[in-house]
């Protein structure tokens, strides 16, 4: 699909080895009995990382996102590698503190490092044990595997129900230097607002102080992932995590100055363009939907009803069938928790075949439903909202309710 740039941003190839001395890998280990499908990735850089991360809310919360808050806890934000699986959440086990830790220890021996200073993550089934002896047995062969081309391998390995691997990244300029940023994703279902989502692996080059970087993180997350909504429900295992290895040779960022600026929406485009690659792979999904909100007294509100919109399981289901039934969008501004004036409220559909106008003052307009259905044929749509009392937007995205997404969580465990 199109990547999204701005002015002084670069699309570049390779990922989360886009950057500069970062090594990827991945191989099937047998957790998945395909084995044409990995199921355990590995990250490397070659210096110490500052990191940052942030993770589910959900109360339920994955072994490895416990024991990954450990290790940057006690190191103080700094890391060197990320070890993951899929298949097997490893959450609402035990012994799922143990596995996950041993995951960091056999990892650590492979390279050379510290085991606090590993990321461990897991997706895949929850409340089934996690087998420790595919991992044990393959660890050392991943990390012999690692190089800057196996970015691919590493994309593949974090994918469940995924039908195309999520990687980009970007390049700019930072104080004279070239500076790259890039990123793997997983996620199709599972899916919604609530702090991050999903699995999603961040790495760059820059130099930049911890405490900043997780702002940065925090924030960006915020308008990218925690607009993103698939079928309402927040996983146990979600994390994003951001590795900055200097290795740029960037003036290292440590106040928020224009390099900060820079270097925070160089985080925005890769973080966006990922949600919008989970939005379009959403579990069964034809459509992405794009909810663009603006016009609104500030950017919580805007965030707020944009989210609502595409959060709508109505709404979803009428884009699936290609309905411009915009009265479900009047229906889920109304019960988002926010105050805005009806009557101002104006809605439009728009894609590659047009825009039609189907509400103004919060009262319905002539329009033709076969324009709108012809709109709403393309495999991206926008809905344009313009509340009319203020300056703030936000984007927020998802994609239609199918079939197929029964049947894909029907049959889920098998």
């Amino acid at each position: 699909m199109e990547i999204i740039l701005e002015a002084g941003y670069t699309s570049i190839e390779g990922g989360v080895c886009a950057a500069k001395g970062f090594t990827a890998n991945g191989l099937n280990c047998g957790l998945n009995p395909d084995p044409n499908k990995n199921d355990l990735g590995m990250i490397y850089s070659e210096t110490v990382c500052d990191t940052a991360a942030v993770y589910t809310q959900n109360k339920v919360k994955g072994a490895p996102i416990l024991v990954t808050k450990q290790n940057l806890d006690a190191t103080g934000g700094k890391a060197r590698a990320v070890i993951v699986n899929s298949k097997n959440a490893n959450t609402c086990n035990r012994d799922g503190e143990e596995k996950a830790k041993q995951m960091c220890s056999l990892t650590a021996k492979a390279l050379g490092i510290e085991a606090n200073e590993v990321v461990v993550a897991s997706t895949g089934v929850i409340g089934q044990i996690l087998p420790i002896e595919p991992i044990r047995d393959h660890v050392e062969e991943l990390a012999k595997g690692l190089s800057a081309e196996n970015h691919i391998e590493a994309a593949t390995a974090i994918m469940t129900t995924d039908t195309f691997k999520k990687e980009t990244a970007v390049s700019f300029s930072l104080g004279g230097k070239t500076v790259r940023l890039g990123g793997m994703a997983k996620g199709s279902g599972m899916i919604h607002p609530n702090m991050a989502t999903t699995l999603n692996f961040v790495t760059t080059d820059a130099a930049i102080d911890v405490n900043l970087l997780q702002k940065a993180l925090s924030e960006v997350v915020k308008v990218t992932y925690n607009c993103l909504s698939i079928d309402g429900d927040t996983s146990t295992n979600d994390m994003v995590c951001v590795m900055a290895n200097g290795l740029s040779d960037a003036p290292r960022i440590t106040e928020e100055n224009e390099d900060y600026k820079i270097f925070c929406r160089a985080l925005y485009l890769v973080l966006m363009n990922l949600t919008r690659m989970l939005a379009k792979d959403g579990e069964g999904a034809s459509k992405l939907l794009t909810c663009h909100c603006k016009g609104a007294k500030d950017q919580e509100t805007a965030i707020t009803l944009a989210k609502s919109v595409i959060g709508s399981a109505l709404f979803k289901c009428a884009v699936f069938g290609e309905d411009a039934n915009w009265g479900r969008i009047l229906c889920a501004l109304g019960y988002a928790p926010v105050d805005f004036d009806v009557d101002r409220v104006e809605v439009a559909f728009a894609s590659v075949n047009g825009r039609v106008l189907v509400c103004k003052d919060g009262f319905g307009v002539e329009f033709s439903e076969e324009e709108a259905a012809k709109i709403l044929s393309a495999d991206e749509i926008c809905v344009d909202i313009d509340l009319h009392q203020g300056d703030a937007d936000a984007k927020a995205w998802g994609c239609d309710l199918t079939y197929d997404y029964v049947k894909i969580n029907g049959d889920y465990r098998s």
